[in-house]
């Protein structure tokens, strides 16, 4: 029911900027929550950031805070990331997530996915 599609991954150095996207389509309402997960090479998928699409709140991952922002925007049913001082332990596959209900940070809480998109941070 619900499709989720992500954009804007790619190559960048380190120390650059990168903006994702994600668009939702197949919502019948406004109660949910919307998330990027990463899954580095070898490891497990892990939670970004996250937010809450009617209130506005949001959870950071200690990792990103201070560079990474989320924002969104509910007419267009879009979400953003926007990702700051990137450096190569950022290279993952990001995913784009959405729940029912409040910001959470495991993967097996959240409904849907998006096909993910390659982030790579050359040194």
């Amino acid at each position: 029911q619900v499709q989720l599609v992500e954009s804007g991954g790619g190559l960048v150095q380190a120390g650059g900027s990168l903006r994702l996207s994600c668009a939702a389509s197949g919502r019948t309402n406004s109660g949910y929550t919307m998330a990027w997960f990463r899954q580095a090479p070898g490891k497990e998928r892990e939670f970004v950031i996250g937010i809450s699409w009617s209130g506005g709140s949001t959870y950071y991952a200690d990792s990103v805070k201070g560079r990474f922002t989320i924002s969104r925007d509910r007419l267009k049913n879009t979400m953003y990331l926007q990702m700051n001082s990137l450096q190569p332990e950022d290279t993952a596959v990001y995913y784009c997530a959405l729940r029912w209900g409040t910001v959470v940070v495991g993967t097996d809480r959240y409904n849907y996915w998006g096909q993910g998109t390659q982030v790579t941070v050359s040194s």
